[in-house]
Parts: C-alpha cells; structure tokens; sequence
C-alpha cells in the first residue's frame, strides 16, 4: 500500500471510530475507552511490525480474560499463594500451605494461585473450586493446570508471564509465600519493590516456612547482610514481611492488617487511608506524636471521603489524610499496625464482621 493510501485508510479507520463512540451514548466510561480507541488508531500510522501487533493482541486477550473473570468477586478480598511446582503432596510445606488455605478461606477470604503444581496445587486443594482462582501459564517443563482448578471458569490461562504478574498483585489483598525457586524469590522481591516504592497499596506480605525450616530465615540473613547492613534499604522495611512457621499466625497476620485498616489510594499530593471505623482525636494526636517523622508537611487529620472520591464505593468510610514522604514504607506498615491496635472495628457492622470483604 502506498503512503497516501494508508494515510487515507488510517483517517478512515478515525472516522469509524469516531462514529462507533457516538452511537454508544451513556458509556460509562467513554473517555477512558475513547483514548484507548485513539490510541490504537494511531498505533495503526506507526512503523512497527506484525509481530508487535501479535504481543498487543495476546496481552490485550489476557487481560481481558481476567477483567471478566475477577470481576463479579470485586468486593471479596482474595490471598494469592506462591511457591514451587517440584514439591509434592507428601512434604510438611505442601501440607501446610493446603491448610493455609483452609484457614484463611474458612474467613471469608478467595486464594489465587498459578494453578501448577505443589504449593500451587496445595492452595487451589485446600481452598477448594469454589474458593479458588488460577493463573495459568503454559511452560514446557511443567505440566498445565492442577486437577483441583482444571475446567474451573476461574481458571485463567496467560500467554505472558508479565500479564499475568499483573492480575497476581492487582488482585490480591495479601501475599503468602512458602519455599520455592526462582519465579517465588521474584515474586518476594516483587511486591516488596512494587510496595517500597510506592507503586502498590500495602498488603500484607507472609513468609511460611516448615516447622524449623531455614529457608525464609537464610532469606532474610542475604536481605540483613547484603541490604539492610549496606544502607541498600531502609531500617523499617523488614517490617514490610513476617516470617513464621506457624499458620496460625500466618493467618492472623493477614486478617489483623484488615482489623480497622480498609485501603489506601493518593489523591493530589495527599495519601488518604480508608478505615472501617473512625479513629478518636487522642489517637490521632497520638499517631501525629509517633510518626510525624513520614510526612513532608501538615499533620494526620480525620476526613470524610474527598470530593475526588464521591463516586468511590468506600466513601461512607472514615479516613485520615497525610502528607506521607512515599519513602518510608516500613515505617507506614508501623503507621497501619499502630491504627489496628488503637481503633475498634465496629461500623459499619457487615464490614467489621468480615475482614474479608472490601
């Protein structure tokens, strides 16, 4: 095709668009569908090759497989649960990661795993179909989904690992994490990253190691000795991660971090953090003595939902409001840990019955 002739299929190919919007009247989210229509218009002018336009295809089929399928579970708070494929049924780390599941679905909470093997099949067997989401993802090494979540429409296949990295950490609510190889250690220093940085909401992040097992121990010595004691990270970012052998901690860790903590989101310059009840002035005034040390300026105020947040479905929910220096995430985990211990998770009823549901 000559240049004039693409030119003018390209402005044809806006025209269509164009009309295809103004016969959708009332969408509810036209501007934001609007600019992706645009976008991939103007992708259609650009120089790139077919075999850029086959990974935009395949990554746009797999999120939108998984946009449709998390969709209806949107309010229920789910546990994504990582470790290795190779390790059988009849070890002490699958045992207990299928009765983390156990634990923490009997609370109301979903488990997404990547639907392999071991601790993946663990988690998919303990939490059973019903309870279950998993992110499947074709290696040649490894066989495909388990038979606990093989044929479940929750069951999500990936073409790319980097998809599907997408869903584990935008979907989960907190993060266990049970001995396993490589694809585990990155998905650790995944979400501390993502978390360090800012990038993530905070969520609890649980390490679980067999009943005197060295291995998230030996993990943490590499993070002490190599980061910690170099100045690589921050004094409080060891409080990002608990490391036990225990799933009843485990468990608490998780639905503790929801006592009275709900979320976070920024707004303008302003990190707002949702809570199930209100806080009293004395523990606010408290908070500002203990952690005036994370903001750049003013003070942690109570706030009703911002005026940005009037269509947000928290917006009966309490907050408080500060201006946090984005840096020092251990020490907001402290912040959120502090605001557990000092309110009391008692409006609205539903919600304060059930961590689980956000």
């Amino acid at each position: 095709m000559t240049p004039d002739r693409t030119v003018q299929a390209i402005d044809s190919l806006q025209i269509t668009v164009n009309d295809l919007l103004q016969q959708l009247p009332n969408l509810r989210h036209g501007e934001l569908i609007a600019q992706s229509l645009a976008l991939i218009v103007r992708m259609a002018g650009d120089d790139i090759d077919r075999l850029d336009w086959k990974i935009l295809n395949a990554s746009l089929q797999d999120m939108g497989r998984a946009f449709s399928t998390f969709y209806p579970y949107r309010h229920v708070r789910k546990i994504a649960i990582f470790g290795s494929a190779r390790i059988s049924p009849n070890t002490e780390e699958y045992q207990m990661a299928r009765e983390f599941a156990r634990c923490v679905t009997a609370q109301g909470y979903m488990v997404i795993t990547g639907a392999g093997g071991g601790i993946m099949q663990a988690g998919n067997e303990g939490a059973g179909a019903d309870q279950s989401f998993g992110l499947n993802i074709q290696l040649p090494f490894e066989q495909g989904a388990n038979s606990f979540i093989e044929g479940d429409p929750k069951l999500v296949p990936f073409k790319y690992f980097f998809t599907r990295k997408v869903f584990f950490l935008r979907e989960s609510d907190a993060l266990a994490l049970f001995p396993g190889g490589f694809g585990t250690q990155d998905e650790a220093f995944e979400c501390l990253t993502l978390t360090q940085t800012g990038k993530s909401a905070p969520v609890p992040l649980v390490l679980i190691d067999k009943p005197g097992g060295s291995y998230w121990h030996d993990w943490a010595d590499y993070v002490d000795k190599q980061l910690l004691k170099r100045g690589l990270i921050s004094p409080d970012d060891p409080s990002l991660y608990t490391i036990t052998e225990n799933i009843d901690v485990a468990c608490d860790a998780i639905s503790s971090f929801y006592r009275v903590y709900h979320s976070s989101r920024y707004v303008g310059e302003q990190l707002v953090i949702r809570l199930k009840s209100d806080l009293t002035d004395e523990s606010v005034a408290l908070l500002n003595d203990n952690f005036a040390d994370i903001l750049v300026k003013g003070t942690i105020e109570r706030s009703k939902a911002l005026p940005q947040e009037a269509q947000d479905e928290t917006s009966k929910l309490p907050r408080l409001l500060l201006y946090f220096n984005q840096k020092d995430l251990g020490r907001l985990y402290r912040f959120i840990a502090t605001i557990n211990q000092l309110g009391a998770p008692t409006l609205p009823q539903e919600v304060s019955a059930h961590p689980e549901r956000k």
